[in-house]
């Protein structure tokens, strides 16, 4: 339990400490900051994102699952993601295609008739670390419950992909595999992976303007992931300067970028895990997922103990966090709502 609590209270640290410095230039966060950049908890609590609320709403759908199947985790997650989106601590600058998206869920819509076709945003991975967080998980069910979660309100194909690259990021470190190993490996998956379109878990989502089949549909997908990987593995064989992580691998805003650049911060500070969330909270693109992604990666290889113990009780949502990763049943046992 100890790397599955590392992950998902690192995912809430990297948000926290990126939340103050998204929307702004690096040179803003130098000189609010300083040049080494925010690299402690502000508040008590220290407030959160979307990023964080979603990435609950996920693992409590989870957590709630006697198994997991798309008839019975897609209900799970509508009812959680609509219960986010009218929540009144909803006010952190969530991202429009998720607030579009689920008021169509809301409305009682299909998800396939609610989710926003052309949107890859980042919106459908920076929630998806606890789906690589269920222990034993089978990577088949992992892919499909990683992309029906992302398609739900995000449904372009490389918004599919890149969430169940991220979700196999962080069940490969929670594995014990180096992070210096998972870029190699995440290109593997997407070639493994190129032709496989989820039916039982996608239904007819493919079916959208200018695809042809739904292995055409897939795959467009899986190729704009290999691009921004090879470019992550090119970056990471280069000298690092320390310069702004979105120069290397973009700024995150979309799902493939905010994956690799997320790695890339986790690469590159693999023995440093709090320089890790600082390299991605100081960054001019999208800095909370950034970092929320780094220190799930970081947490995942690390453990708790990687992250000072004082920021443990002052995150927000440390209740459920705490509740979520000291024991909590996996799917496929009958859970009481939280």
């Amino acid at each position: 339990m100890d790397r599955i609590a590392g992950s998902f209270y690192g995912l809430a640290f990297g948000d926290a400490l990126g939340k103050p410095t998204e929307f702004l230039t690096v040179e803003d966060i130098d000189r609010v900051f300083g040049p080494d950049g925010p690299n402690d908890l502000s508040g008590d609590p220290a407030l959160v994102t979307d990023d964080t609320q979603m990435a609950l709403a996920v693992a409590w759908a989870l957590h709630d699952a006697d198994h997991l199947t798309p008839d019975v985790l897609e209900p799970l997650l509508r009812r959680r993601f609509v219960a986010w989106a009218h929540s009144p601590e909803n006010n952190r600058a969530p991202g429009m295609t998720c607030l579009r998206a689920c008021g169509g869920l809301a409305e009682g819509l299909p998800w396939v008739e609610a989710t926003v076709t052309g949107s890859k945003g980042c919106g459908a991975n920076m929630r998806v670390t606890p789906v690589g967080l269920v222990p034993d998980l089978d990577l088949d069910v992992l892919a499909g419950v990683s992309q029906l979660q992302a398609a739900m309100t995000h449904g372009h194909p490389t918004a599919l992909a890149a969430s169940e690259l991220t979700a196999y990021a962080t069940r490969l470190l929670v594995d014990g595999i180096n992070l210096a190993d998972v870029p190699a490996l995440l290109l593997a998956r997407c070639h493994e992976r190129r032709t496989v379109y989820l039916e039982d878990w996608l239904g007819a989502l493919w079916k959208t303007p200018g695809a042809t089949t739904s292995t055409d549909f897939i795959a467009r997908g899986w190729d704009e992931c290999v691009g921004v990987l090879e470019r992550l593995v090119a970056a990471l064989a280069e000298p690092d300067h320390g310069t702004d992580a979105c120069l290397a691998t973009g700024a995150g805003w979309i799902a493939e970028e905010a994956l690799a650049t997320g790695l890339y911060c986790a690469v590159r500070h693999a023995d440093n895990p709090v320089d890790t969330l600082v390299r991605g909270a100081r960054t001019s693109g999208d800095s909370d997922s950034v970092a929320a992604l780094a220190g799930a990666f970081t947490g995942a290889s690390h453990g708790l103990s990687a992250w000072p113990s004082e920021w443990v009780e002052r995150i927000e949502y440390a209740d459920q966090l705490a509740a979520l990763t000291s024991g909590a049943p996996r799917p496929g046992t009958v859970t009481a709502e939280p």
